[in-house]
C-alpha cells in the first residue's frame, strides 16, 4: 500500500494571498527595541545571577543550593549524597538553568582554597587551584556546619519567601545568615557594566568588628580596622602594603599586593634553595612553574638550577626552587616576585545588592547592612516564638480549667450530638474560648485523662517566664542588640580560627632587573645577584666540609670558645 504525500503549502505563497491591510504588522524602532531588550538582559544578570546580596553574601544560585540541601535534610550528621542529585533538585525546583552552572557554584562553596569558611562538605575530587573538579556523578556533598548556621531558623518566619520560577514552590529571598558571610568568604562576579571582587576575611575579626558596631553605631572605619586590620586569605601568604586595604575599607575600592611565603633553606649539600610554603590567593604551583620556566627561557630570571613541586595532601604546599652556586637568594627572589605569580595584585571592588540596588560599600557599610539584617531576623524570630508560646499558654490554661472536673468534660462530649454542640457546651460550662474547646475535642480520651495538673502548671509557669523574656527583647532595642551580639559571639567561638595571612607594611628586597631599568640599575641588580667578592678565609675540615668566613680567627677549639 503506497502512501500519498501531501503537497507542502508554501508559507510565502499563503502569506502573499492575505491582503496587506489585514496582516498584523507592527512597526518597531530597532534602536529602542535593542535598548529595551539589553536593559532587560542587564537587569536579569545584575539582580538574579552575578551580584551577591549584601545581607547573606550569596548569589541566587548559591542561596538556592543551600536551601535545597536544607530541605533535603543533608545535614552534617547525615551521609553524603551524589552531587548530581543535589544539582537535579535545584535545577528542577528552583533554578531553571544549566546543570553545569549549578554544579560549578556548588563546587566553589566546597573549596577551602576559595572560601575562608566552606559552606558545602564535599567528598571526592572537588578540584584544586590548578585543576577542575570531577563530574557531578562522581562526587558527593552535604551541608557543612557553617551552612547549617546560614539556614538556621528558616521555619520561624525570619525571612520573606517568594515564588519559584513556575509558582509551584516557595523559596527564601535571603537566608538568616548567622555570620557575615559576604566579608568572611568574599565574592566574585561579572555583571553587565559592573563587577564585584571581594576578599575573604577572618571570621573572628569580622564578628568582633560587628559586635563593636552594635555597641557603638557611630564608630568610624579607623575604629573598625582595629578589629579587621586586613583580609585573611584562605591560602595564607602575605599582604605587603596596607594603604590599598585602608582605601578599600573607606571607599569600597582598593588594591593590595600578595606575596608568597618563601624561606631560604639548604636543599642539598652544595645548593641553597627557595622553599615556597604559601602562595597568593588563587595561584597554584603549576601556574608558578610554567611562568618560571618561561621567565628562565626568556632570560628574565637567572640563577635558577631546578624547580620541584613536592606538594601532597599530608604536608600541604611545598615548592622547592634550587639556586645555582654563588647567587644571592634575596636578589633571585626579587626577580621571581617581578616575573612570576609569587607576587600578585588583588583589586577590591565591594559591589553588592542593597534593597535590590547595586552599591559600592566600605567596611562599615557592609557591616551595617548585615547588622540591620540580623536585627530584623532576630526580631522576627522572637515575635514568632512569642506567638507560639502565647498560643500554647492559651491551650494549657484551657486544659487546666477542664481538669477541674474531667468527668464532666467527658460526659459533655459523650452526650453531645456532634462536635459543634460539644464545643458550645464546653465553652458555656467551663468558660472556654473556641480555640481551647476545639483543642480539648481534638484530643483522644486517653490523652485527656492522663494529663497531670502538676505538669500542666509547671509548663504554664515555664511559658509565662519565656513570654516575659521574649517580650523584653521585643520591647528593648538594647536587649535586642545584646541578643544579636551574644549569638555572634557563639558563632565566633564555634567557627573562629587563627589568622592565616600576615600583614606587612613594607618589605625591602634586593633590586630586580626590569625592562625599563637603566644600564646602571641593571649593573647594580646583576651584582646583587652574586655573593659579594670580599676577602675571606676558606677552611677545609678533616671531614671534607668547606667553610667560608670573614673572621680571621683560626677555626680551632680555642677559637670556637672565644667566638662563643
Amino acid at each position: 500500500m503506497s502512501k500519498r504525500s501531501k503537497p507542502r503549502s508554501s508559507t510565502k505563497a499563503s502569506t502573499a494571498l492575505v491582503p496587506l491591510e489585514d496582516q498584523n504588522i507592527v512597526d518597531i524602532d530597532v534602536a529602542s527595541e535593542m535598548e529595551h531588550s539589553f536593559l532587560e538582559y542587564a537587569y536579569s544578570v545584575i539582580y538574579t545571577r552575578a551580584l551577591p546580596d549584601a545581607r547573606d553574601g550569596l548569589k541566587p544560585v548559591q542561596r538556592r543550593i543551600l536551601y535545597m540541601m536544607d530541605q533535603m535534610g543533608l545535614t552534617p550528621d547525615k551521609g553524603h549524597v551524589k552531587s548530581a542529585r543535589v544539582v537535579g533538585e535545584v535545577m528542577g525546583k528552583l533554578h531553571p538553568h544549566g546543570d553545569s552552572a549549578i554544579y560549578d557554584a556548588m563546587v566553589r562553596l566546597a573549596q577551602d582554597f576559595n572560601l575562608r569558611l566552606p559552606l558545602v562538605d564535599g567528598h571526592g575530587n572537588f578540584g584544586s587551584v590548578d585543576d577542575g573538579p570531577a563530574a557531578s556523578r562522581y562526587t558527593e556533598a552535604r551541608m557543612s556546619q557553617a551552612a547549617v548556621a546560614m539556614t538556621a531558623h528558616l521555619n520561624e518566619d525570619t525571612v520573606d519567601f517568594e515564588p519559584n520560577y513556575d509558582n509551584q514552590m516557595q523559596q527564601p529571598s535571603v537566608l538568616p545568615a548567622a555570620f557575615p558571610n559576604l566579608l568572611v568568604n568574599g565574592a566574585a562576579g561579572i555583571a553587565v557594566g559592573m563587577a564585584t571582587n571581594m576578599a575573604p576575611h577572618n571570621l573572628g575579626e569580622v564578628i568582633a568588628a560587628a559586635r563593636h558596631l552594635l555597641e557603638e553605631p557611630e564608630a568610624d572605619t579607623k575604629a573598625l580596622m582595629k578589629f579587621v586590620p586586613g583580609p585573611d586569605l584562605p591560602s595564607g601568604a602575605r599582604i605587603v602594603g596596607l594603604d590599598g586595604v585602608k582605601e578599600a575599607y573607606e571607599t569600597g575600592r582598593g588594591r593590595f599586593t600578595m606575596r608568597a611565603t618563601v624561606d631560604v633553606e639548604q636543599v642539598s649539600a652544595r645548593r641553597t634553595g627557595l622553599v615556597v610554603s604559601e602562595l597568593p590567593y588563587g595561584v597554584g604551583p603549576e601556574r608558578v612553574i610554567d611562568r618560571l620556566k618561561t621567565a628562565v627561557n626568556n632570560k628574565k630570571v637567572t640563577g635558577i638550577a631546578d624547580v620541584m613541586d613536592l606538594t601532597d595532601r599530608h604536608n600541604g604546599l611545598k615548592l622547592v626552587i634550587e639556586l645555582k652556586a654563588g647567587f644571592n637568594p634575596q636578589a633571585v627572589l626579587a626577580q621571581l616576585y617581578k616575573h612570576t605569580p609569587l607576587e600578585e595584585n588583588f583589586s577590591i571592588n565591594n559591589v553588592a545588592l542593597v534593597d535590590g540596588q547595586p552599591q559600592t560599600m566600605g567596611l562599615k557599610d557592609l557591616l551595617a547592612v548585615y547588622i540591620d539584617h540580623r536585627l530584623t531576623v532576630v526580631r522576627r524570630r522572637t515575635a514568632h516564638r512569642l506567638r507560639k508560646r502565647q498560643d500554647r499558654l492559651h491551650l494549657v490554661e484551657g486544659l487546666l480549667l477542664a481538669l477541674v472536673d474531667i468527668d464532666e468534660v467527658i460526659e459533655i462530649i459523650r452526650t453531645s450530638d456532634d462536635a459543634a454542640a460539644a464545643r458550645e457546651r464546653l465553652m458555656l460550662v467551663f468558660d472556654l474560648t473556641e480555640v481551647q474547646a476545639s483543642h480539648i475535642l481534638e484530643l483522644r480520651l486517653r490523652q485527656l485523662t492522663k494529663f497531670s495538673r502538676l505538669d500542666l502548671e509547671t509548663e504554664r509557669d515555664d511559658l509565662v517566664a519565656a513570654i516575659e523574656a521574649l517580650e523584653a527583647i521585643l520591647n528593648s532595642d538594647a536587649k535586642l542588640r545584646e541578643t544579636v551580639s551574644t549569638e555572634l559571639a557563639e558563632v565566633a567561638e564555634q567557627f573562629g580560627d587563627q589568622r592565616r595571612t600576615k600583614l606587612v607594611k613594607s618589605e625591602e628586597l634586593a633590586p630586580a632587573i626590569t625592562a625599563s631599568s637603566t644600564k646602571t640599575e641593571r649593573a647594580a641588580a646583576a651584582s646583587a645577584l652574586l655573593v659579594p667578592d670580599d676577602p675571606c678565609w676558606a677552611v677545609l675540615s678533616a671531614s671534607g666540609r668547606l667553610l667560608r668566613t670573614k673572621d680571621r680567627t683560626p677555626i680551632t677549639a680555642e677559637g670556637r670558645r672565644r667566638r662563643h
